[in-house]
C-alpha cells in the first residue's frame, strides 16, 4: 500500500546537502553584511571560521586552517598546484572526483612520474602498493561511489611524501587520523549543510615546510598563492582571505558550527551520521532487490549512501522521479558518472526519523515501477 507518512524534510541531496534541523535565516548573525571583510568585525568573523573549525575538529595545535575560494575543488586544486612537483606522486581513485585529480595531475600539471591506483565503483584500490616516499593524493570518502576509507592504518607514519586528502564528504561525519594527513580539504555544503562556493584548507607542519622550501615550476594564479617572500602567508590562516568571501555564507557556516557544538561536538555528529546509515542497513537487510554499491561492508559510506537496485536505468530514473513528485525525496538519483542507482545523503543534518519514513516509500515506488 502507498505510505501515508512523509519525511518532514525531503532534501536528501548529496550536495548541496540539507540544512541543519531548525535552520532559520533569521537566526544568522548578519551584522557583517554590507561591511568590508577587511574591517575589524569582518576579520574577526573570518578568523573565527578558522579557530572554531580547528577546535571542533580537534586538530593538532600545529595545524593551520584557511578559508579559500571555489569550494572543495578550489581547495584541492590550490594544494595540487602549490605542493606537487617536488617528488613523484601516487594518486588513488575509485570514483569521479578522484579520477578528476588524476586528470589534472597528469594533463594539467604534466607530472610524468605519477602512478595511478584505480578501482571500479563500489571498490577500493589496493593500498598496500602505495609508496609514501612519494606524495599521495586521495579522497577519504568517494562521494559518487558511496565508498569510504575504513581507517588510516595504511598510511605510513614515517613517510617522506605528503598525504593530500580530499575529505569534503567525510569531515564532521567520520573519524580522521589528523597526524597522518598533511593536507585536508572540505566544503561547507556537505556534512554541515552550509552554503557553497567556499572551501576549507587544513595544513600540517610538513605541508607548511614544503610550501616554504619548494617553488613549483609553473605560474601560480593569485588565488592559489599561499606564500609571500618564501614564507607562509600567515594572514590567510587568520582570516585575511585571498579574495572577497561572502559574509552571508560565513554567517551561515558559523551558525552550522554553533549547531554542532549544541549537539555535543564532533562525536555527536559522527554518531548521528552512523545512526542514519544504520536505518538504511536495516532496510537493505530486509529486502533482496537492493544492495549497497560498496562491496566491502567496512567501506560503506555513512554520508553518500549509494544503493544498487534490481532495475534498469530507465526504471531507476522513473523511481527517482516518482519519489520527487510525491514530495518525499528530492535529488536521490546516482551521480551521472556512477552506475545507475540511488544515492541518499546520510550526514548529520539528516534526521534518522526522516530516513525511517523514506524507506517504505522506496519500497512502494519500486513496486509501482518494477513490480507493477
Amino acid at each position: 500500500m502507498k505510505p501515508q507518512v512523509k519525511p518532514l524534510n525531503p532534501n536528501f541531496s548529496s550536495g548541496p546537502c540539507a540544512k541543519r534541523p531548525g535552520y532559520d535565516l533569521k537566526l544568522l548573525q548578519l551584522d557583517t553584511l554590507g561591511r568590508s571583510h577587511r574591517s575589524a568585525l569582518g576579520k574577526a568573523r573570518l578568523a573565527k571560521v578558522c579557530t572554531e573549525t580547528a577546535d571542533i575538529l580537534g586538530l593538532p595545535e600545529t595545524y593551520k586552517v584557511a578559508l579559500v575560494p571555489a569550494s572543495d575543488t578550489g581547495a584541492v586544486e590550490m594544494a595540487l598546484w602549490s605542493l606537487l612537483g617536488e617528488r613523484a606522486v601516487d594518486v588513488l581513485a575509485w570514483e569521479s572526483f578522484g579520477k578528476g585529480w588524476i586528470f589534472d595531475i597528469i594533463n594539467q600539471l604534466k607530472l610524468e612520474d605519477t602512478r595511478c591506483f584505480e578501482a571500479d565503483y563500489g571498490q577500493l584500490p589496493d593500498f598496500s602498493n602505495v609508496d609514501f616516499q612519494r606524495d599521495v593524493v586521495f579522497t577519504w570518502n568517494g562521494t559518487t561511489a558511496g565508498v569510504k576509507v575504513p581507517d588510516g592504518n595504511w598510511i605510513a607514519d614515517d613517510r617522506d611524501g605528503l598525504t593530500i586528502c580530499d575529505a569534503t564528504s567525510a569531515v564532521f561525519a567520520m573519524e580522521m587520523p589528523w597526524e597522518k594527513l598533511d593536507v585536508v580539504t572540505f566544503s561547507w555544503q556537505k556534512v554541515l549543510g552550509g552554503e557553497a562556493a567556499h572551501g576549507m584548507l587544513i595544513l600540517s607542519p610538513r605541508a607548511v615546510a614544503r610550501l616554504e622550501s619548494y617553488s613549483p615550476p609553473w605560474p601560480l594564479p593569485k588565488i592559489f598563492r599561499l606564500t609571500k617572500n618564501g614564507k607562509l602567508n600567515e594572514g590567510i590562516f587568520k582570516g585575511a582571505t585571498i579574495n572577497t568571501p561572502s559574509m552571508l555564507c560565513v554567517a551561515d557556516y558559523l551558525d552550522a558550527l554553533g549547531w554542532v557544538k549544541s549537539l555535543g561536538g564532533l562525536a555527536a555528529m559522527i554518531e548521528k551520521s552512523e545512526s542514519n546509515l544504520a536505518v538504511i542497513k536495516k532496510f537493505v537487510a530486509e529486502n533482496d532487490w537492493l544492495e549497497f554499491l560498496a562491496k566491502d561492508p567496512a567501506s560503506i559510506s555513512n554520508t553518500s549512501i549509494c544503493l544498487s537496485l534490481k532495475a534498469d536505468a530507465k526504471q531507476l530514473k522513473a523511481i527517482v522521479t516518482l519519489l520527487a513528485e510525491e514530495g518525499v525525496a528530492f535529488d536521490i538519483g546516482a551521480h551521472r558518472d556512477a552506475p545507475a542507482g540511488l544515492r541518499i545523503w546520510g550526514g548529520a543534518t539528516i534526521e534518522s526519523s526522516d530516513l525511517e519514513k523514506l524507506m517504505p516509500w522506496i519500497s512502494w515506488a519500486y513496486k509501482e515501477i518494477v513490480d507493477c
